[in-house]
């Protein structure tokens, strides 16, 4: 396990990635906190450009709570059947729209605790609502944040809940509110999971990972940073949701 980053090299590794992306933000497409809710519970084991593709279609006929209710399970599993495990987040869609009509006035709540009783809403995807929809300082970690904090030595732990609390402890309250993003980007455009671009990455001389790759073609066994390398290498991000404040 790489040597864990003092709260001084946190400081240093956000303050570079907030050059490359100063106001980062959700990948998923999304009109409005319950937009966003579906979109983040449709895009587990999916991505989001799959995702968007559905909600495309999806949400012009429903993108409330009695709408989706309206369109019925069966309809929406029409709309999202090129999403894996299509059957089962048509049932859990159905029944947290139905559950904010009950509960919550069809309003999504915004506290932690809230969310996770809705269908199909765990810690994480709460955890993204709360960042994206109310700007709420919170850290959903995903695949890309669990491999980029243990790789760099940032927060390296053997779960997601370990990896989020150390986090939050290490991470300077002025980055909190765009380090899910960040860190998000950076794992899906730079520190991949099987061959991180370790040559084009801007912290590079931060990370504690080992064994970096080098560019392509070069003979050297690791190539420190580039001088003017972007989080996605020019790639276009595509569709962004509005956001209220986030960050994958």
């Amino acid at each position: 396990m790489p040597r864990k980053l003092t709260r001084e090299d946190a400081a240093r590794l956000f303050e570079m990635l907030s050059r490359i992306d100063p106001a980062p933000t959700t990948e998923l497409s999304y009109r409005d906190p319950y937009t966003l809710v579906v979109a983040v519970a449709l895009s587990a084991q999916a991505t989001d450009v799959g995702v968007n593709k559905a909600t495309a279609k999806l949400f012009p006929v429903a993108d409330t709570p009695k709408k989706m209710i309206a369109l019925g399970e069966q309809k929406l599993g029409e709309h999202i059947k090129t999403i894996g495990l299509w059957r089962n987040k048509a049932k859990n869609v159905i029944a947290l729209s139905q559950m904010l009509i009950d509960e919550y006035n069809g309003q999504v709540p915004q506290d932690r605790d809230s969310l996770e009783k809705l269908p199909g809403v765990g810690r994480k995807t709460a955890n993204v609502v709360m960042n994206v929809a109310f700007g709420q300082p919170t850290i959903a970690v995903d695949t890309h944040i669990f491999r980029v904090s243990n790789r760099t030595g940032l927060a390296p732990g053997k779960t997601p809940l370990i990896v989020e609390l150390g986090l939050e402890k290490i991470i300077p309250s002025e980055y909190l509110q765009h380090a899910h993003h960040w860190l998000i980007l950076h794992g899906r455009y730079v520190c991949k999971a099987r061959t991180p671009e370790c040559w084009r990455c801007e912290i590079s001389d931060i990370c504690q990972f080992r064994d970096k790759s080098a560019a392509p073609g070069a003979k050297q066994p690791a190539v420190k940073m580039a001088g003017r390398s972007r989080l996605r290498s020019g790639e276009n991000r595509g569709v962004k949701g509005k956001t209220a404040a986030r960050a994958d």
